[in-house]
């Protein structure tokens, strides 16, 4: 990952979360469409930090990661950083293990990580924290 776009994130983001957490419906599911030629699978194996990285989301995520980190005080030490940003990353991983399907492409992928970040954002910015 690129790490000269700000706070970077940890490098273990990789932690299996419980798809009970989400709040997310079968509805909300990308709907099952043909997968455009040229365009290749996201690897049902891809790790967060994969997945960050190949939809280019990082220096989005790191603007709802210092929010977030802001709106929780700060933070003092990488331990402490952990336990304050771990939770949400698993939020996020939740979400894209909820919403993804067989066949999703690289552009659908990014949408629903671009779209969670900013909805994110807008909880954090309308209510002051998370």
């Amino acid at each position: 990952m690129d790490t000269n776009a700000g706070t970077p994130l940890p490098e273990d983001t990789r932690r299996n979360t419980a798809p009970e957490k989400s709040s997310c419906t079968p509805g909300d599911r990308v709907p099952d469409e043909p997968v455009p030629p040229g365009l290749p699978d996201v690897p049902s194996s891809m790790t967060l930090e994969q997945i960050i990285d190949m939809t280019g989301e990082f220096v989005h995520l790191n603007e709802l990661i210092m929010l977030y980190i802001e709106s929780a005080g700060g933070f003092a030490g990488a331990d402490a950083y952990f336990r304050t940003v771990q939770p949400l990353l698993d939020l996020l991983e939740v979400e894209i293990r909820v919403r993804c399907r067989t066949g999703i492409t690289q552009q659908q992928m990014k949408l629903i990580v671009h779209d969670w970040i900013d909805q994110e954002i807008r909880s954090c910015r309308n209510s002051g924290s998370l």
